[in-house]
């Protein structure tokens, strides 16, 4: 049996995608993205964790992404997760783990921060 690797989170960005065009003129975007939640401490205070993931979108999703989506923008997006290393300018080896998306879906913009944004589009990979 094979595996699955689907990552499904529900977030705002910390930050407007940053787009870079590499050897090809192959797109890609990266940002962060906030998901939270509440619990409650032994002392019944309401106490938020947050978690903050890498996004990488590539090709023409993330050419959608850097006119869509900016800093505070709750976002839907289904993915997988990818490990990736390499080695720093000082020897270190470094290693981090990315969510790939292969759909993502606005689901509220920044200015409409009191109501869900009726204007919702949902961008799919194209592979291409």
């Amino acid at each position: 049996m094979a595996g699955v690797n689907k990552v499904i989170l529900i977030g705002n960005l910390g930050k407007d995608p940053e787009i870079k065009y590499l050897e090809g003129n192959i797109a890609k975007a990266n940002f962060s993205l906030a998901t939270s939640e509440w619990h409650k401490d032994k002392q019944g205070n309401k106490v938020e964790q947050t978690e903050w993931h890498h996004i990488v979108l590539w090709r023409s999703m993330a050419e959608s992404a850097e006119k869509m989506l900016k800093k505070g923008t709750q976002v839907y997006i289904e993915g997988k997760l990818q490990t990736r290393q390499w080695v720093d300018k000082d020897n270190i080896k470094r290693n981090i783990t990315e969510i790939v998306g292969e759909s993502f879906l606005v689901l509220q913009k920044k200015e409409s921060t009191n109501s869900q944004s009726s204007n919702s589009e949902n961008v799919d990979s194209d592979n291409s």
